[in-house]
Formats: structure tokens, sequence, C-alpha cells
């Protein structure tokens, strides 16, 4: 037929086989799961095997292996703690015991002293903005109520946005037990709100420290623990929400988690009673918050080391492999594979998938778990 390229010997096809798949090498990474889709095709023709002429077999052979292939990027993390926030003093004051930084803070517990009275942690989304007394309503003296009543004080204390008697008395009864003055008014100084306990990440006022509404006395965050790690600007993909990340602890094991978001920079944020900001990372890289699976506790070990942590792009669950360089690119479009069988190779063609770890997914009619194919050498 006019235009039909002369048909090669065996010793051709598999000497011109070796040379493709020694390209190969170099134009791997342009292997993806969108690769070839071309049907089996043997080089040498239907039926027919690469022996004739006895030609030399690959320069080494290779087994086809069944695993997980995982597409990943590591990248070195620390542990730290979700929506950090500062408090401020509302009013002016002197520290008279710092707060303890470390320390985990709950309902009715003092975060520090000021002027030598507690300031004590109190629940709800309110922040405290006044002195509460006889006669005040609102939100602020509902949120005081339910805490006095989850506190134990106030027997009978009808919880609701009016401070009356039983909420004088039940105030009385509370700073009794905090060794303070119990005249049944709650100062605006006295009670910081947030949403639930809360870990004290910094003393920004050490003892003695004037303090008052532009100065931080401390840096709190949720209990919560999360780990941080920055990536470079072109690894947004990897930054998205619910992208999944393997932990390596420096006191040994690992830890499961996702991505929950690309964090601010860890100064910003409202101050009392806030949620944590928003705005963008600071510098060239993505500074990404991740959210662990599980709640185990950690080492202290864990959160002073460096963690590695390893975003998982992409996966695939027992599949074929083998390594990159066993694919050789067919002249007649997409890859193929050199079988090997005993002493008789024969090329076949193959569809392509995932590369990860130096390894390529590959399927077709025939192939099979522990499979000899040739490959090039490195």
């Amino acid at each position: 037929m006019q235009g039909q390229a002369p048909r090669r010997t065996g010793r051709q096809a598999v000497s011109s086989a070796r040379k493709r798949r020694r390209g190969l090498v170099a134009l791997a990474a342009a292997v993806t799961a969108t690769a070839a889709t071309a049907g089996v095709m043997l080089l040498t023709g239907p039926g027919k095997d690469a022996s004739a002429g006895k030609p030399k077999g690959p320069p080494t052979t290779t087994e086809i292996t069944r695993t997980d292939l995982v597409q990943s990027k590591t990248a070195d993390g620390r542990l730290d703690y979700a929506q950090r926030r500062a408090v401020k003093s509302p009013v002016e004051g002197t520290v008279t015991k710092a707060a303890e930084a470390g320390k985990t803070v709950s309902l009715g517990q003092r975060l520090y002293e000021r002027d030598a009275r507690p300031v004590t942690l109190l629940y709800g989304a309110t922040p405290m903005f006044r002195t509460m007394k006889a006669g005040a309503r609102g939100p602020d003296v509902l949120q005081l109520e339910r805490n006095l009543r989850d506190l134990g004080f106030g027997a009978g204390l009808y919880v609701d946005v009016r401070f009356d008697e039983a909420t004088k008395a039940a105030v009385k009864q509370w700073q009794k037990s905090l060794d303070m003055t119990s005249n049944g008014e709650v100062g605006q100084g006295d009670v910081v709100f947030q949403r639930g306990p809360v870990r004290v990440v910094s003393a920004d006022a050490a003892l003695a420290d004037s303090v008052g509404p532009d100065s931080k006395v401390l840096t709190v965050a949720s209990t919560k623990p999360v780990v941080r790690a920055e990536l470079d600007a072109a690894d947004g993909a990897l930054a998205a929400k619910g992208t999944k990340v393997e932990i390596a602890l420096p006191s040994g094991g690992t830890r499961r988690g996702k991505v929950s978001g690309v964090a601010a920079p860890e100064d910003s944020g409202p101050a009392e009673g806030g949620a944590a900001g928003g705005g963008s990372p600071s510098g060239d890289g993505l500074h990404v918050e991740i959210t662990l699976d599980d709640g185990a506790e950690l080492q202290e070990k864990d959160r002073q080391g460096t963690l590695s942590v390893k975003f998982v792009s992409e996966s695939r669950k027992n599949v074929l492999t083998v390594p990159v360089e066993a694919v050789v690119a067919l002249r007649e479009g997409g890859y193929g594979l050199e079988l090997v069988q005993g002493s008789r190779t024969r090329m076949v063609a193959v569809e392509t998938g995932l590369t990860a770890d130096g390894r390529i997914e590959v399927s077709g009619a025939g192939l099979a778990e522990g499979m000899k194919v040739g490959a090039a050498e490195q």
C-alpha cells in the first residue's frame, strides 16, 4: 500500500523500544492521569514476539507491583492553637499577678490579677462593656446569671436579662468565694467573657506592669490544637479546605488531619470575646492551618519541635505500578511496556495514571501483578 512504512524485524522493534524508553525518563513529569488511552498494540505485529533473531533483552528488568500511590508535598510545620486573640484590661491598673503562659483556664478560674483583684473567666459571646449592678438589663446580665448558675451560686435564681436582688445575692456569694469585697456589683474589669475554655498563649503584661484599654494583658487561644505550615504561593491547590494531611510528630508516630483554611497572621484578630480575624497571610507563602482528626493528647516535645507535614493532593488505592523508566513512548502514540516472558519479549500498549515517588500507575489487557517488564538503565 502506498505510503505504508516497511515492517520492522523483532530485533529492530526491541532496539527502538530501548531507545524510546531512555527518552521517556526525561518526559516522566509530563505523564499524568489523563495520559495515553491507546489500546493494546504489538510493535512487532499482532501475535508475534520480539525473539526472532535472538535479540538482546532489555538492559534490566523489574516487576509490576500492586500498591497505593500518593502524590504529595512535605513542608515543615509547628503545633499551635486556633483563634488567637488579645485580652486587654478595660480599666487602668497594675498587674499584681501575671497570667501563666501555657495554662488552660476554664469557667470561674482566674486569668490574672489587677490591683490585687482576680480577673475571672466567664463564658459568653457578649464582651464585658459596663459595670453590672442592681437595675441593669441586657444580654450581658443574662450571660452573668447563666455563669452564676453553672458555678453553683444563687439557688433558685431565675435566669433572665434583669439584674435584680436575687442576682445581687448570687454575686455576693460568688465574690466571697473569690475573697473579694462582696458588694454585689460586677466591675467592668472584674471578668472576661470568652466562648469557652482558653489556653494562655502568652503573658504580655508582667508583674507590676501598668495596664489599660490600649495595652495587651495576655493572649489567649482555643484549647483545640492546630498545626500551622507554610506552602509556596504556587501550591495554592494544596491549601484548599479539606485537603488531607499526614503529620509526623517529633515524639514519634503520626496524626492525620485536614486543611481548615489559610490562616491570618498570628498577631491579627479582634480582642476580647471575638473570633479570630480574617485577612491575607503575610509574605509570599501561604500560611495554612490544619485541624487534627482526633483529640489525642500531644506531648510537650511535639509542641516545641518541628513537625513534618505531608499534604496529599491525590491518591490511588490498590493499583498496578511500574518504575517510570519502564514505560516506553510508542511511535504510534501513547505508552507501552516491554513484557519479558522467559527468553521472549513483547511490547504492549498501556494506559498510564498517577505518578508518585518514581512509580507510575499502569493498566491494560493482560497486565497482572508480578509480571516482569523491561526497564532502562539508571
